[in-house]
C-alpha cells in the first residue's frame, strides 16, 4: 500500500477533481461515509450521544457528514465549532449549511470549560479538528479542547489523522489527540505510519474515496509499506554453497556477540555458508557459541581488533562470496577503521556495512557513491546522525526526507533502524516496516538483522528484496520472541533462536496475509 505525504494528497485530490471530474463535494461525503460507516460497525450509532468537534478546514467538513450521519440514524449529536462559522468554503461551506438546516445543536468553542459536561456525558467524540495540514505547534483553546478530549476516557473517532499529529512526520506537534479509530482518506499519510502518530491513531481504515487504481498506485509516489515478497523455492538439490557464502568481518576485543549474533543469524535465517573473520584470540570462546560457522583468525593490533595486515587475504576470500557484511563489533580502531574503508573501495561484491563499519566509512562517504556493486547501511540513528552531519534530533523530527536524501546522495540501500525501520533506495523509494515491537530495543539486536538481510540475499532474493524481506523476518522473528516471552527481557539471542519460525511462517503459514496484518491499515 502506497503512503502520502500531505502535498502529495492535495495533488491526488487536485487530479481527481481536475483530470475524473470527481468533485469536491462527492470526495468529502465518501470521507464522511466511510468514517461513519466505521463509526457503526465497531461502535454503534442509534441511542448514543457523540460530541463532533469541527475545525475550520476541510476537515471540520468531514465532521460534518459524519454529524449529518449520525443524526440521520438515530444518534444525539452535538456539534462545537472551533472557527467562525462564516469562513467555511467549498465542501465545507455546504455541509455546514447543511447541518445548520438540521436540528443538530451546533455552537462555536472559544474555551473549553462550558462543553466539559457535554464532552463527559458523550458516548463518543469525533475529532475533525485539523487534519493532516498541521504546521504550527498546537496551543490556545485548541490544546485546551485536545487535553479535555483526552481526558474524557470517551472512545475517540479521528478523521484522516489524529488532531495535533504532523501528518508529514508523525510527530506531535505539542499535543494531540489520543484516538480509538482513525479512518484516513485516499491512502494513509506519513505520519499515519510513523511513531508517534502510529501509536495515537488506534485502530486504522484507509478509504480510497474513489480515487482510481492508477492514482493510489502512481510510481510517482515514492513511499508504500513494505509490499509482500514471496522466498524462491528451495531447491529440493541445494547444498551450503547454493544458498548464500557471506563472509563477515567483524569482532574486536570485548565485542564477542556481534560476530557471533550477526554470523549465526545468517545461518538461522536459511544462509548456507557464514564465513567469520575475527581477531584470533577470540575465535576459541566464539567456537564455542557457534561450532556452525566457518571461522578465518586474523592478525590483530595493539587493542584487539583486525589488523590492515589481513587486506590482501580478506579481498581473496571475500571475492569468492555472494556478500560481504563489515562492521558488526570491529571497535573504532584507527587501523581497522582504514581497513574497513579500503574493503568497501575494493571489494567487487555486495557488501552490507552495519555498526563501527559505519563509523568508519563516514570518515570518507565518497567511497559509497563511487561503488558499482550494491551497497547496503543499516544505521541506528545515532549512526545515521554521523553519515549525514545532522543531530539525532533533526533526523527523528524528518525520517523520510533524511532517508530519501541519503540513499540517493550515497546510492546506497539504507536502512534506518527504529520503531518501523525505513528502508531507503537511491531512487529515493522508501519502504515502511510495520513487523517489531519494543522488546526488540537491545544490544545485538541490529546484528541478527544485518545476518537475516545477508540470509535473504542467500535464498535468491535481489539486494533490494532481499534487504527488506530481512527487515520484515527479522521484526517476525522477534514478534514471536514477544509472544513466547513478553516484551521485557528479549534479548538478540531470543530474536536469533525465532529466526527459523518466522521464515517457516512467512514460507508456509502467514505469507501475503501476514503483510497485510502487518501495515496495520486496514481498506475499506
Amino acid at each position: 500500500m502506497k503512503v502520502s505525504s500531505v502535498s502529495e494528497m492535495r495533488s491526488l485530490d487536485r487530479t481527481a477533481v481536475e483530470q475524473y471530474g470527481i468533485k469536491e463535494e462527492l470526495l468529502m461525503e465518501n470521507a464522511g461515509q466511510a468514517a461513519y460507516f466505521v463509526i457503526h460497525t465497531r461502535f454503534g450509532v442509534e441511542g448514543k450521544r457523540f460530541v463532533v468537534f469541527s475545525g475550520a478546514g476541510n476537515n471540520g467538513g468531514d465532521g460534518f457528514v459524519i454529524a449529518r450521519k449520525l443524526h440521520s440514524n438515530g444518534a444525539a449529536v452535538t456539534i462545537f465549532l472551533l472557527g467562525d462559522k462564516g469562513k467555511y468554503k467549498g465542501a465545507a461551506k455546504l455541509n455546514v449549511d447543511i447541518v445548520s438546516r438540521l436540528s443538530i445543536p451546533m455552537f462555536e468553542v472559544d474555551s473549553a470549560g462550558p462543553i466539559r459536561t457535554e464532552v463527559l456525558h458523550a458516548d463518543g467524540i469525533v475529532d475533525a479538528i485539523f487534519g493532516t495540514g498541521l504546521v504550527r505547534e498546537v496551543a490556545g483553546v485548541y490544546r485546551d479542547i485536545m487535553e479535555l478530549i483526552n481526558q474524557s476516557g470517551k472512545t475517540v473517532f479521528s478523521v484522516d489523522i489524529p488532531s495535533g499529529v504532523n501528518g508529514d512526520t508523525g510527530q506531535v506537534m505539542g499535543t494531540a489527540v489520543r484516538a480509538d479509530y482513525t479512518v484516513t482518506f485516499g491512502l494513509p499519510k506519513v505520519g499515519n505510519v510513523l511513531y508517534p502518530g502510529f501509536q495515537l491513531c488506534g485502530e486504522q481504515y484507509v478509504t480510497h474515496i474513489s480515487f482510481p487504481p492508477q492514482m493510489i498506485e502512481a510510481a510517482g509516489l515514492k513511499m508504500e509499506l513494505t509490499p509482500f515478497t514471496p522466498l524462491p523455492p528451495r531447491d529440493p538439490e541445494a547444498h551450503k554453497g547454493s544458498v548464500g557464502q557471506v563472509l563477515f568481518i567483524a569482532g574486536a576485543a570485548s565485542y564477542f556477540g556481534a560476530p557471533f549474533l550477526s554470523a549465526l543469524s545468517f545461518l538461522k535465517a536459511g544462509g548456507g555458508y557464514s564465513r567469520l573473520a575475527a581477531p584470533a584470540s577470540m575465535i576459541p570462546f566464539i567456537a564455542e557459541m557457534g561450532a556452525e560457522i566457518v571461522f578465518l583468525p586474523q592478525k590483530e593490533t595493539d587493542e584487539g581488533s583486525i589488523s590492515l595486515e589481513n587486506k590482501t587475504a580478506l579481498l581473496g576470500v571475500a571475492d569468492q562470496m555472494d556478500m560481504v557484511v563489515l562492521g558488526p563489533g570491529v571497535s573504532l580502531n584507527e587501523e581497522t577503521g582504514r581497513l574497513i574503508r579500503e574493503l568497501v573501495r575494493e571489494i567487487p561484491k555486495p557488501v552490507l556495512i552495519d555498526g563501527d563499519g559505519i563509523s568508519a566509512v563516514s570518515a570518507d562517504l565518497d567511497i559509497l557513491s563511487a561503488r558499482e556493486h550494491a551497497t547496503v547501511l543499516t544505521p541506528h540513528p545515532g549512526e545515521m546522525s554521523r553519515i549525514t552531519q545532522m543531530s539525532v534530533k533533526e533526523i527523528i523530527s524528518n525520517k523520510i526526507k533524511s532517508v530519501q536524501e541519503t540513499a540517493r546522495r550515497l546510492n546506497a540501500v539504507l536502512v534506518l533502524k527504529g520503531a518501523h525501520s525505513l528502508i531507503g533506495f537511491p531512487d529515493q523509494r522508501v519502504l515502511v516496516n510495520m513487523s517489531g515491537n519494543p522488546g526488540m530495543a537491545t544490544a545485538g539486536s541490529g546484528d541478527v538483522l544485518t545476518g537475516t538481510i545477508a540470509a535473504m540475499s542467500g535464498l535468491g532474493l535481489g539486494v533490494e528484496a532481499a534487504v527488506a524481506k530481512g527487515v520484515f523476518i527479522h521484526g517476525l522473528a522477534g514478534d514471536l520472541a514477544a509472544r513466547a516471552l513478553g516484551e521485557d527481557g528479549i534479548t538478540a539471542r531470543d530474536i536469533l533462536s525465532h529466526l527459523p519460525g518466522a521464515v517457516k511462517l512467512d514460507r508456509e503459514g502467514v505469507g501475503e496475509a501476514s503483510y497485510r496484518r502487518y501495515q496495520g491499515i486496514q481498506v475499506m
